[in-house]
C-alpha cells in the first residue's frame, strides 16, 4: 500500500528553484512548464507611478478585508460527558465500550494503537509548531443525553440551535431541500436528516457508530482497506481512537438522489477530534458527498485528526467536497486547530471515478493530502484545491495520484493564496507504475501573494516508471499589487470588491467543480476571509 506522506523534495527551496531541479530530473513522456506572469512587468511599471502615501492608503484597505472577525467562534453551553486527559489502553478499550462494538473492531483499535506506539510524528513538513502532547488531550466528549434518542425531536434544544446558528437546520421544516445532513458535535454524531428517504433508494446514510450495529458486515469488508491502520502517525492515532464520522453505502446501480453532507463541530475545549468517513460506491453507482466544519475561538490549540477512506468499484463515480473553515487562531498565531488529516481514495474498479474538491480557508496548520490510487484500468481521479492562509496561519497540502492500471488518467488544479505571514505549501507525487501503459496526468499549481510578507513554495514530485506515460506540470507564482487595485479604483471599484473579484478569478476553475448549493457559499466565505487583506 502506498504511504499517505510523498517524499520531500526540493526541501526549502522557492518556487523557481524546486522547478528548475525537478525539470533536470523527470523522465520519458513527462512535458514540465513554469509560466512567468507578463503583466508583473507592467505591474512593476505602474507601481512606481503611484505615490507612496497612496499606496499606504490601498494597503491600510487590503488589511481591513483580511481582518474580518471569524464568525463561527462561539461555544454552546451544553453539559458534556468527557474523558479524562491522557491515552492508554484502557482508553482505547472505554472508547468502545462506550460505543458497544463488536469485539473485532475493539481488536482493531487495539493493534492501532499498539502501532501507533512503535511510530514517531513526522517531522519533514514546511509546518513549525510546539510538540504536542497526546497525554495532554482528552479522546472522547459527548453532550449528556438522559437515554437513547428516538427522533430529532429528543435532541437538545441547544445543539439544534448551534447547528442553525451555523447554517445547518435540523428540524424537518427548516432543513435543506435536496441535502442529507450528518451533524457531528464533538466525539459523536447528534443527528442525520433524510436517512429513511435515502434507504428508499437502497442508499444507506448514518453514522460510523449506527453503521458498526447495524451494518458490521459492509464496514469490517472495507474499513482499512483503503488506509492500513499502520499506514502514517496520524492514521494509526485516528485508528485507535476515532469516535464517530459518516458510513455512505450506494448500492449498484444507484444514482443517489441527493447531496450528502457531514458537518463537524469541536466544542470542548480541551477534547480532539478524531472522525472516520467511510465511502463504498458499487458497480455503476454515483454519490456526491460534501463536508464542513467549524470550531469556538479558544486561546489553546486543539488537535483534529481524521480518517475518510473512499472505495470506488467498476463504473462508478464519488465526488467529495470539502469546505474547511475550522477556527485559525488570532492574528497573532494564538489558538486554532491543527488539521492533520488522511483521505484516500481507491478507484478499484475499471471505468471509475474519484474526484477531490477542497476549500480550505481554516485551521491554524493544516497538513493534508488527499489522494487516489488508479488500480482500475480506465479509472480516472481529479484534485481541485483551493488553501487560503493569512495571519500566522501555515498549510502544507497537496495529492498524491498514484497510476496502476492502464490507460488511467488524473488531473491536478491547485490555487494557494497567502497573506499576511502566512505559508502555503503545495506537495504532490504523481507515480506512473510500470503496469500503468497509457497512463496520463495534468498538474497545475498556481500560487498568489497578497502582500509583501506572506510565502509559498509547490515541491512537485514526479516518478515515471513507464515509457508510454505522459505528464505534464506546470506552475506559477503571481501577486496581487496596490498598482492592480489602482486600476479597479480608477473605475469606481473599492479595493474590497477588487480583491474579491480577483480572487474569484483565480479560484474559478476549482469553485466550478462544487456542487451548485455550496458555490455561492464558497464565494462569501472567502469574501470573509480575505476582509482586511488590502495592505
Amino acid at each position: 500500500m502506498v504511504s499517505l506522506l510523498p517524499s520531500r523534495t526540493c526541501s526549502g527551496a522557492s518556487t523557481s528553484e524546486c522547478g528548475r531541479r525537478n525539470a533536470a530530473t523527470v523522465s520519458c513522456g513527462i512535458r514540465t512548464s513554469y509560466r512567468s506572469q507578463p503583466h508583473q512587468r507592467a505591474m512593476s511599471c505602474r507601481t512606481a507611478m503611484i505615490e507612496d502615501t497612496q499606496l499606504s492608503d490601498e494597503k491600510r484597505d487590503i488589511q481591513k478585508i483580511l481582518d474580518r472577525p471569524y464568525k463561527y467562534g462561539f461555544k454552546t453551553i451544553i453539559e458534556s460527558d468527557t474523558f479524562p486527559k491522557g491515552l492508554n489502553e484502557d482508553v482505547v478499550r472505554a472508547i468502545s465500550a462506550k460505543k458497544g462494538e463488536p469485539e473485532w473492531m475493539l481488536e482493531f483499535r487495539l493493534k492501532a494503537y499498539r502501532k501507533w506506539l512503535t511510530m514517531e510524528e513526522p517531522k519533514w513538513s514546511d509546518n513549525a509548531y510546539p510538540e504536542i502532547d497526546y497525554q495532554d488531550v482528552s479522546y472522547y466528549s459527548e453532550p449528556k443525553v438522559k437515554e437513547k434518542l428516538k427522533s430529532l425531536e429528543e435532541v437538545d434544544p441547544e445543539l439544534l440551535k448551534t447547528f442553525e446558528k451555523l447554517g445547518i437546520p435540523l428540524n424537518e421544516q427548516k432543513r435543506l431541500a435536496n441535502v442529507a445532513v450528518d451533524a457531528v458535535f464533538d466525539s459523536v454524531s447528534i443527528a442525520t436528516t433524510f436517512k429513511e428517504d435515502l434507504k428508499k433508494h437502497g442508499v444507506i446514510f448514518c453514522s460510523i457508530s449506527e453503521a458498526l450495529k447495524e451494518y458490521p458486515d459492509l464496514v469490517k469488508k472495507y474499513m482499512g482497506s483503503v488506509v492500513p491502520v499502520g499506514d502514517n502517525y496520524f492514521a494509526a492515532l485516528n485508528s485507535a481512537v476515532f469516535s464517530d464520522g459518516s458510513f455512505v453505502f450506494v448500492p449498484k446501480g444507484v444514482k443517489c438522489p441527493m447531496e450528502l453532507s457531514t458537518y463537524f463541530r469541536i466544542n470542548a475545549s480541551e477534547t480532539g477530534q478524531f472522525e472516520r468517513t467511510l465511502i463504498v460506491a458499487e458497480e455503476g453507482s454515483y454519490v456526491s458527498y460534501l463536508e464542513g466544519c467549524t470550531a469556538p475561538a479558544y486561546d489553546s490549540n486543539q488537535l483534529h485528526a481524521a480518517v475518510v477512506e473512499l472505495y470506488c468499484e467498476k463504473d462508478a463515480e464519488i465526488k467529495y467536497s470539502t469546505v474547511q473553515n475550522w477556527y485559525a487562531g488570532d492574528a497573532n498565531g494564538k489558538g486554532g486547530i491543527y488539521n492533520f488529516v488522511t483521505k484516500r481514495g481507491m478507484c478499484a474498479g475499471p471505468n471509475s471515478k474519484i474526484s477531490w474538491t477542497q476549500v480550505e480557508t481554516g485551521s491554524s496548520i493544516t497538513w493534508k493530502y488527499p489522494s487516489v490510487v488508479l488500480a482500475g484500468d480506465n479509472s480516472v481521479g481529479e484534485f481541485y484545491s483551493v488553501a487560503l492562509t493569512n495571519n500566522c496561519q501555515q498549510a502544507d497540502t497537496g495529492t498524491k495520484m498514484i497510476h496502476v492500471g492502464r490507460n488511467t488518467r488524473s488531473r491536478i488544479v491547485s490555487k494557494g493564496i497567502s497573506a499576511g505571514t502566512s505559508r502555503n505549501c503545495y506537495r504532490g507525487l504523481v507515480q506512473v507504475m510500470p503496469s500503468a501503459k497509457g497512463a496520463r496526468n495534468f498538474s497545475q499549481c498556481d500560487s498568489m501573494l497578497i502582500g509583501d510578507r506572506a510565502g509559498a513554495n509547490t515541491y512537485p514530485y514526479i516518478q515515471v516508471r513507464e515509457p508510454s506515460a505522459v505528464v505534464e506540470h506546470e506552475a506559477s507564482t503571481s501577486k496581487i499589487g496596490e498598482d492592480q487595485l489602482f486600476y479597479f479604483q480608477q473605475r469606481g471599484i473599492d479595493p474590497e470588491k477588487a480583491v474579491g473579484a480577483i480572487i474569484s478569478g483565480f479560484c474559478r476553475e476549482v469553485f466550478n467543480e462544487l456542487p451548485l448549493e455550496f458555490a455561492a457559499e464558497v464565494n462569501e466565505l472567502m469574501s470573509l476571509k480575505l476582509e482586511g487583506t488590502v495592505g
